[in-house]
């Protein structure tokens, strides 16, 4: 396994064509030219490592089926059939190891690829779409003066939350890192022998990678989901804000940049869901969210207390030179009355240094805050972040006073945005549960008598709540969202609740209960019931304490399963567009919420292109959206990477709240609202058509993974909630999507697409529409994106695990008429040309993940043929095997 070797051209020097119609240009030419040597390099230690652990013929089995898929996914017809014989002829064992070895391998180049792009963002440098380019534009737009005031309000709020779609075990992600952190030293190696010792520890690591199982034996607990997150802030996050801010900083400033005050406000804010979402998940409960808050506030103190141990230790500027002013100095004397002991331990380490003293004390009140444990009687500690960034400006104003410019602007600065961005908590710890939980809970309590387990739970989060907010402050823990609103009363029930909780209003956490609205007749509802509510007392109240600042969020997983991905993208403008004018009306200042997952048929896509297109006043230099399973390791795993994602979405949020952004959006929705109808319909027919064929549940359980899906231990949250394969009302989107994935369909994200443009049927149009649409142009790409991600003929083989031919031609029929179209309406020749590198990377790793999808349908009809399930047997293993290799091949999962 050496290369990803997939192109060839005919005697004649003609691109081939692939088995299903595309032109396969031979793209493996334009690989840059590292990224090819990192790929070749890894995949050649991979082949020793298979060698030596189990033996050449391993390697020789692996080669086999790799060169076959190769010319299968060229080819097609026979050639898919001899890669199915090579599959069909290994045993069980070595069934698995195969799978195993690809597996690796998409792990290996996924880390190449990652590892490439970090190097061409260091190459590139900031780019039109950065922060400081954008508050450029926003200048010669508005003026400078209106340009600060948005950028000032500016908000990118990312919302960790733990679905269950990262498919890694925690060890293999680990491993993957070591090998990470050893590709960057191999880069900077200088002479022979750090090469060979790079390589000899490669080898290692890579070895321990093939060693390890990639299947969980057991699921993970809520809070062992805490925990993996707490790893992204502490080798990413913690560092990485304060360098973006300190980017735009530099930029505002120019060549006095470090001399002068700081011009970046802390716009970044961070939530999860990590320990606080119940919604059918009875693993979260309201000590687990105890317990998340405690582990996330233990995280952060560590974190500034060991900066401002660092920053303090290299603050040795002599008083002479660098003298304290008064408030400093008094500063100083308060120090020393609340621990003299320790002001004068830290004093002999520090002679004629005051600011470094004064600092040094600072990072000891920081560790006596974390080690009281949010108990406000400890002399030492600190009561909230406020205290904190009083005394950290103090001295960086002393500094100042003293001439010290670049000292009180640098390190120190970044410190303070830390403090400002992640307080005492870190990430806002926000719960979620269902309507109709706390419609049950509600009833009765009010009835008196005796309560059930499930509302004595419902009611101990809500003193869990008050105690978070007693010991870290009302950031800490204040929002509350409430799934499946469908009317005011949904949002009134939690308030009275929790006021039932804790015995009184007066007594009440204070609380932000948000609405979710999921489903396409709540979207549809939703000014209605936001328009109900705001007549309510409690809401009243709430809006009196913050402003009139109100929250809603839009889930676009429901919606999607509910009335295809079209309908669904459709409603969701509609209804942001509406939300928007309401809030507007109402003078409130609005947020919405976006619940995006990772793949196509939830959302996915890249954000910062869809946040450019949502309706005027949705956006308001405010962005805050769901970072889910994989998504996040993507995006905020490597710190290069995490930097220009935050950067980009914080760029975004401010141009799409430019009035050329809002002009254009609104003028096009208006002028392409009759073509927006006519696809709505048309889409709607075509999903409605096949997902309410009589026997559909039974048959997408049958000719997708579904059922196994929900025997890997992906994460703390069960897949269903009560779904039988009558139907696929509870059955939750994440799992929805996923089976179609493995599948290679991708059904949830281009479904029906291809019926609304031949509905519309004038490609002058379309084109048009492409053009000057933003929403539609965005639908478009991704749905290219999720094309890219199919195959016809591995969906085929799927299809026939069932005998309902009229089913799979008709899923097939709509499969070849949307990518028809979508060509057409981009005019692209293929899909993604518009984005070669993307296209490189999807059309590189294809072939490979066709060899996992054929070990993966000899499981599934294994599996289909036996009459007793054992989920223990060897077919389910190497289907579990092959649903993880699939996953890291196709990089989404749900």
């Amino acid at each position: 396994m050496t290369d990803f070797e997939t192109s060839r051209t005919s005697p004649d020097g003609q691109p081939t064509r692939a088995r299903d119609g595309q032109t396969r240009t031979a793209v493996s030419g334009a690989v840059d030219t590292d990224l090819r040597s990192d790929v070749r390099f890894l995949g050649s230690l991979l082949g020793r490592v298979l060698t030596e652990a189990v033996g050449p013929d391993l390697l020789a089995d692996v080669e086999s089926l790799r060169a076959a898929v190769i010319a299968a996914y060229e080819g097609g017809g026979d050639e898919v059939q001899k890669s199915r014989a090579i599959v069909e002829a290994f045993d069980h064992d070595r069934a698995e190891q195969v799978a195993r070895a690809f597996t690796v391998y998409f792990h290996l180049s996924n880390l190449a690829e990652e590892h490439h792009r970090v190097r061409v963002l260091r190459r590139r440098g900031g780019g039109t779409d950065g922060l400081t380019a954008t508050v450029s534009r926003l200048a010669d737009e508005l003026g400078p003066d209106e340009a600060a005031r948005r950028l000032a309000d500016l908000r990118f709020h990312p919302v960790f939350t733990a679905h269950p779609t990262e498919a890694r075990r925690r060890a293999v992600a680990s491993t993957i890192r070591r090998i990470s952190d050893l590709l960057d030293e191999r880069d900077q190696a200088l002479n022979p022998v750090t090469l060979a010792e790079s390589e000899r520890r490669l080898l290692e690591d890579i070895d321990t990678l093939w060693r390890t199982s990639p299947i969980r034996t057991t699921r993970p607990t809520p809070l062992d989901e805490v925990r993996t997150a707490m790893n992204v802030f502490d080798q990413t996050l913690f560092e990485v804000v304060p360098q973006v801010y300190r980017l735009l900083d530099d930029g505002l400033h120019g060549d006095t940049a470090g001399r002068e005050p700081a011009a970046a406000p802390a716009f970044m804010k961070l939530s999860s869901w990590i320990g606080g979402d119940r919604d059918g998940n009875p693993h979260v409960t309201a000590e687990v969210t105890a317990a998340a808050a405690e582990i996330a506030a233990e995280h952060v103190l560590i974190g500034l207390q060991r900066a401002t141990t660092r920053i303090g230790s290299t603050l040795t500027l002599d008083e002479n030179d660098t003298p304290a002013d008064p408030d400093l100095v008094a500063l100083a004397a308060r120090q020393k009355e609340l621990d003299a002991d320790a002001a004068s331990r830290i004093g002999i380490r520090s002679p004629n240094e005051s600011h470094r003293r004064v600092l040094l004390f600072v990072a000891a009140r920081l560790d006596a805050t974390r080690r009281a444990d949010g108990a406000p009687e400890s002399p030492l500690a600190y009561t909230d972040p406020a205290e904190l960034l009083v005394e950290l400006r103090v001295v960086q104003a002393s500094l100042r006073s003293a001439g010290a410019h670049r000292a009180a602007n640098g390190e120190l600065q970044n410190l303070i945005w830390q403090v400002e961005t992640f307080g005492f908590h870190l990430a806002e710890l926000e719960v979620r549960q269902h309507s109709q939980v706390h419609r049950t809970a509600l009833a009765e309590a009010r009835a008196g008598g005796d309560l059930g387990e499930m509302t004595v739970e419902v009611l101990d989060v809500f003193r869990t709540i008050a105690d978070i907010q007693r010991r870290r402050g009302v950031i800490a823990a204040s929002r509350y969202i409430v799934s499946f609103t469908q009317s005011s009363a949904d949002l009134a029930n939690v308030y009275e609740l929790a006021e039932i909780a804790l015995g009184s209003a007066e007594a009440a956490p204070v609380l932000d209960v948000i609405p979710l609205f999921e489903t396409f007749a709540d979207l549809e509802a939703s000014t209605r019931i936001l328009e109900e509510a705001l007549q309510t007392e409690a809401v009243q109240r709430r809006l009196a304490q913050t402003g009139r600042k109100l929250e809603v969020m839009l889930g676009y997983s429901d919606s999607s399963k509910d009335v295809g991905p079209v309908s669904a993208t459709l409603a969701l403008f509609d209804a942001q567009s509406r939300i928007a004018q309401w809030a507007r009306d109402n003078d409130i200042e609005l947020t919405l919420f976006h619940g995006r997952g990772g793949a196509m048929g939830r959302g996915g896509g890249p954000a910062n292109q869809a946040v450019l297109a949502q309706p005027r006043g949705s956006v308001e230099n405010r962005f805050k959206l769901t970072e889910q399973g994989e998504v996040i390791f993507a995006h905020y795993g490597n710190q290069t990477i995490a930097a220009r994602h935050i950067e980009q979405m914080a760029a975004a949020a401010l141009q799409a709240s430019a009035p050329s952004t809002e002009n254009r959006n609104e003028e096009a929705a208006a002028r392409f609202a009759p073509l927006a109808a006519q696809m709505d319909t048309a889409s709607r027919d075509a999903f409605f058509g096949l997902v309410k064929a009589e026997g559909f549940a039974q048959w997408f359980a049958t000719v997708t993974p579904m059922e196994e899906v929900g025997l890997l231990a992906l994460g703390s949250r069960p897949a269903r909630r009560g779904l039988s394969v009558e139907s696929l009302e509870d059955l939750r989107a994440i799992p929805w999507v996923f089976a179609w994935t493995q599948a290679r369909i991708n059904l949830a994200g281009w479904y029906g697409l291809g019926s609304a443009l031949e509905a519309i049927g004038d490609v002058d149009v379309l084109r048009d529409a492409y053009a000057n649409w933003p929403l539609f142009s965005t639908m478009i790409d991704n749905v290219e994106l999720s094309l890219a991600k199919t195959d016809r003929n591995i969906a085929r083989e799927y299809l026939g695990l069932a005998e309902r031919t009229d089913l799979a031609e008709r899923l097939l029929d709509e499969m070849d008429r949307t990518r028809e179209w979508v060509l057409a309406t981009s005019g692209h020749s293929d899909v993604l040309e518009g984005r070669p590198v993307l296209s490189r990377a999807v059309r590189l790793r294809s072939p490979y993940v066709d060899a996992l999808s054929l070990l993966q349908l000899r499981a599934l009809r294994g599996i289909r043929r036996s009459v007793e399930k054992d989920p223990a047997d060897a077919d389910h293993r190497l289907l579990l095997l092959a649903v993880n290799g699939i996953a890291a091949g196709l990089q989404n999962t749900g």
